[in-house]
């Protein structure tokens, strides 16, 4: 009884709200008390389930104006998950992230020695892309860099380098170790050079 009043509450009053202060929302869409910051330029498809205390900003701290946060349908946002853009990233269809993922198209300067890191500017890292089907795990960072379609990251992993479409990729910084072989039809491990062993 308690969980039928708490929709009924979200899609009477949370969704209206939503609805004003973000980009755009789609159907069935829930977040769970999210930060939102700059939450017009955060664009949000259907279905979209954003759990527990996460941060979605989408703020040009270095300039650009368009900037844009874009989460497509059915993607799952596990709590405390933190995404930050300053110019561009885009989160594909049924994205599986699990608690406390960080994506962040941009990091701070700390590159003059005399100023504390927090006093220096925010530099731009390239547009991150995370392709329909990906799968992050717990504690997994994104910076500046792409995960293709369908791709795994294991829990505590950083990734710095784009990852291709199919592949399993672990550590820090991430490295593969599996992909996906089409002429076998299965998992495969790879070597440090990414061919099937």
């Amino acid at each position: 009884m308690l969980n039928k009043i708490n929709g009924l509450f979200y899609y009477l009053f949370k969704a209206p709200f939503y609805k004003l202060t973000l980009g755009s929302i789609g159907k069935g869409s829930k977040l769970v008390k999210p930060t939102l910051s700059e939450g017009k330029r955060i664009f949000i498809g259907s279905k979209v389930y954003i759990n527990l205390n996460a941060w979605l900003a989408c703020v040009s701290l270095t300039g650009d104006t368009n900037c844009k946060l874009i989460i497509g349908d059915g993607t799952y946002i596990g709590r405390f998950s933190h995404i930050y853009a300053t110019s561009k990233i885009e989160i594909g269809k049924k994205v599986l992230m699990a608690d406390k993922v960080y994506i962040s198209d941009n990091l701070h300067s700390y590159e003059n020695i005399n100023l504390p890191v927090i006093d220096q500017p925010v530099k731009q890292a390239s547009p991150v892309l995370i392709a329909d089907g990906a799968w992050l795990g717990e504690n997994v960072c994104v910076i500046g860099a792409s995960i293709g379609k369908n791709s795994v990251v294991g829990a505590n992993s950083v990734v710095t380098k784009d990852i291709p479409d199919h592949c399993v990729a672990i550590g820090s910084p991430a490295v593969i170790i599996k992909r996906y072989n089409f002429d076998e039809g299965q998992w495969q491990k790879t070597d440090k050079d990414g061919q099937f062993i």
